[in-house]
């Protein structure tokens, strides 16, 4: 038997690039179920060590008999198989992407896709591309410099220029990252500047509504340089937290955390029209951005079952 990478995959076929070769195998999983996976949205995700038996009969095939214990995932909850679908496995960053115009900044996506990667311990980075496109627009600085204030990392780029993607390259030298954003924003075309020859097709943003079609369809871990991986997944519209539930919320916003439970009504706080709401109080002070105040209390309606939309 011998080790692999996951590179991408759906269902029961994936492509494993096994440990010392450079001839990717084609690989279902044996039994066809894969021990630990049964509630899952998908068995496994790019990024994923498995344990392969080649077949002897077929060249370029092979059975996964198992999954490698993972030293971390990142994951959404998928609504409409109502399970987590994972994005990838062991990864060192999470690369959230978005845009100041075309697509329209939406920082709440952001606050979602942070506060995932905060709760999975995993460092985030977000990247504002198209910055070549002329957008002065106050509330999208201050959405960002907040962001930079309770200690996310920001970078702004243009993929167009170049601008910026020497530093996002040291970044992400020796490490595995995962790319997630919105569709239009630019993930793919920003893979091809970084690594041109591998061509990936691009799309264009949807004039009528103002958003990307889906180019990607399927997440894959593509080598950039020895030892620097990066996973594309697909455009996601709407990220809802996984393995989060309502009352953790909290504990996973960075500015929110240190109140957890000072309120005069402790955790049973609502922190809406509770007298003596520390919450309430720091968004009044200026600590916490009011509209990260909005995102917290819709991303708790919706976890809590009240299906809040942004």
């Amino acid at each position: 038997m011998n080790h692999g990478l996951v590179l991408y995959g759906s269902r029961n076929i994936f492509t494993v690039r096994p440990d010392g070769g450079n001839t990717n195998l084609e690989c279902r999983i044996k039994g066809k179920i894969l021990k630990g996976a049964e509630d899952l949205y998908n068995p496994l995700a790019p990024g994923d060590r498995v344990i392969i038996e080649p077949d002897t009969e077929h060249s370029g095939k092979g059975m996964i008999i198992a999954r490698e214990e993972r030293e971390n995932f990142f994951s959404r909850f998928n609504q409409k198989g109502n399970c987590t679908q994972l994005l990838a496995a062991n990864v060192d960053l999470i690369l959230c992407m978005t845009t100041r115009l075309s697509p329209p900044f939406r920082p709440r996506f952001l606050d979602r896709v942070v506060l995932q990667a905060d709760a999975a311990k995993i460092p985030a980075l977000i990247i504002c591309n198209k910055i070549d496109i002329d957008n002065d627009d106050i509330d999208v600085d201050e959405r960002l410099e907040d962001f930079r204030r309770i200690g996310h990392e920001v970078l702004e780029i243009s993929v167009k220029t170049g601008q910026g993607l020497d530093e996002l390259r040291q970044r992400i030298a020796g490490k595995c990252s995962v790319l997630a954003g919105q569709s239009g924003v630019g993930k793919s075309s920003l893979i091809n500047a970084l690594m041109p020859e591998l061509n990936i097709k691009t799309g264009a943003i949807n004039e009528k509504y103002d958003r990307g079609n889906h180019t990607t369809t399927l997440a894959s871990l593509v080598e950039l340089a020895p030892d620097t991986w990066i996973i594309d997944t697909p455009g996601i519209r709407r990220f809802v937290p996984d393995g989060i539930g309502a009352q953790d919320v909290i504990l996973n916003m960075r500015e929110f955390a240190p109140l957890a439970g000072k309120c005069t009504f402790g955790l049973s706080c609502s922190h809406r029209a509770e007298p003596g709401c520390k919450i309430m109080e720091a968004v009044h002070a200026g600590v916490i951005h009011e509209d990260r105040y909005t995102s917290f209390l819709r991303i708790y309606d919706e976890l809590a079952g009240k299906n809040h939309a942004d």
